[in-house]
C-alpha cells in the first residue's frame, strides 16, 4: 500500500528541503497567526519557491476571509486550501469558486458522533482531513497540531466518497500502526516532526517520510 504523507507547518528552509528530499506529497503552510508555525504571504512564498512541480503546496487557513486567503494563494502559488476552522459547507463552495482550488475541509473527532459532520461536506470538499478534537479543558488548545490523536478505529473500514487523509497525533514510531488501523492512504503531521512548537526537525521529518515509505 502506497501511502501519501503531508508534512504541514512548515516555516523554514531546511525543513522544507527535509520534505522536498523525503518525498513528501505534499507541503503545508499555516496562515493562522495565533499558531507557533504560522507564516506570512511573503514568508510562504520564499519557501514555496523550493517545491518542486508535483508536490502539492497546501495553505492551512482558519475561519479566514477572503483577503487573507488571496494573499497567500497569489504569493505562494498554493494548489490546495485546508480550511480547519468552523467553515461552513456553503462557506468551502464558495471559496472553490472564488479561487478556482480544491479544498480540502478538516474534521475534528473526538468520539464517533463527531464523523456526523463530515457528510455535510461530501458535495462540496474536494478531500477529508480526520484530525482529533482537543479537549474542552485543554488550554491553549489549536484548531489542529496539538499533538493528540484520536481512536483511530472510528474511521476504519468506512467507505468516504472523498479521498481523505488521517492527522493527530502522529510520528514515525507511530504511522505504521495509525495507517494499519485506520486504512489511511494519506497522513500528515506537524508536531510529530518538530523539537518544539513550531520548530521543524528535518531529522524527524526524515524519519517520518521514511517510515511512511516503508509502509
Amino acid at each position: 500500500m502506497s501511502v501519501a504523507a503531508k508534512i504541514c507547518g512548515i516555516n523554514g528552509v531546511e525543513a522544507m528541503a527535509a520534505a522536498v528530499a523525503g518525498g513528501a506529497a505534499y507541503v503545508g503552510l499555516v496562515f493562522y497567526p495565533p499558531s507557533p508555525r504560522a507564516v506570512t504571504a511573503k514568508q510562504a512564498a520564499t519557501l514555496a519557491a523550493a517545491v518542486p512541480e508535483g508536490v502539492i503546496k497546501t495553505g492551512l487557513f482558519v475561519d479566514a476571509d477572503d483577503a487573507v486567503i488571496a494573499a497567500a494563494v497569489a504569493e505562494a502559488g498554493l494548489d490546495l486550501l485546508q480550511l480547519h476552522g468552523s467553515e461552513s459547507p456553503q462557506r468551502v463552495a464558495a471559496l472553490k469558486a472564488a479561487f478556482g482550488l480544491p479544498v480540502m475541509k478538516a474534521i475534528k473527532v473526538a468520539s464517533a458522533a463527531d464523523l456526523a459532520a463530515a457528510a455535510s461536506y461530501f458535495a462540496v470538499a474536494d478531500r477529508l482531513l480526520f484530525d482529533a478534537k482537543p479537549p474542552p479543558e485543554m488550554t491553549g488548545a489549536l484548531p489542529g497540531g496539538n499533538a493528540l490523536s484520536f481512536d483511530w478505529r472510528l474511521i476504519a473500514g468506512r467507505d468516504w466518497p472523498l479521498p481523505w487523509m488521517l492527522s493527530g497525533g502522529l510520528d514515525a514510531d507511530n504511522v505504521a500502526e495509525a495507517v494499519a488501523i485506520s486504512g489511511a492512504p494519506a497522513v500528515d503531521v506537524s508536531s510529530g516532526v518538530e523539537d518544539a512548537p513550531g520548530v521543524k526537525s528535518p531529522a524527524r521529518i526524515a524519519a517520518f517520510l521514511a517510515a511512511v515509505r516503508r509502509l
